[in-house]
């Protein structure tokens, strides 16, 4: 019995799949994908000012986009957290090294009322073209407060199931 027909039909043949050249979306396409994404995107240069600040990042934080553009990521760090952050941010800048590009990071963030609530996101360092310096940070971003919520309920659970 043949391939043909055990499989009931000629052989497969894959090769009409790499025939066409697949084009790279257009800088414009990747623009617009980043303005409408459901998660936060926020961009900042070397000195830690927003660069770019997409609507996503206007719903979870409260900031509109010309309020943010410009300033300092203080406006979404709490107080407390703000050493620690820049000590990083800037060692990240001179060395252009982090230990975060591959990891999901949850921290609290502050939002335009000055409320604290979850965040979780991922960075990506962006390096000037040509260059092993970096122009900034990027970071996509999602409110992680219900998620962070339930886990807390789970844990709690769990901890009174093993009392009883």
């Amino acid at each position: 019995m043949t391939e043909t027909d055990h499989e009931g039909g000629d052989p497969a043949c894959w090769g009409h799949l790499h025939d066409t050249e697949i084009e790279a979306p257009s800088d414009t396409t990747l623009a617009e994908l980043m303005r409408n994404l459901a998660d936060a995107v926020i961009v900042c240069d070397a000195d830690g000012r927003i660069t770019f600040w997409n609507s996503a990042a206007t719903r979870i934080f409260g900031w509109n986009e010309d309020q943010a553009l410009g300033e300092s990521l203080d406006i979404i760090i709490p107080e407390r957290l703000r050493k620690r952050h820049w000590d990083g941010y800037y060692g990240t800048m001179r060395t252009g090294l982090t230990s975060y590009g591959d990891r999901l990071l949850e921290v609290p963030a502050l939002n335009s009322k000055g409320e604290t609530f979850s965040i979780a996101f991922t960075v990506s360092l962006l390096r000037i073209e040509g260059s092993d310096r970096l122009a900034g940070i990027a970071a996509v971003i999602r409110d992680d407060t219900a998620r962070r919520a339930e886990l807390k309920e789970l844990r709690a659970a769990a901890r009174g199931a093993t009392q009883a």
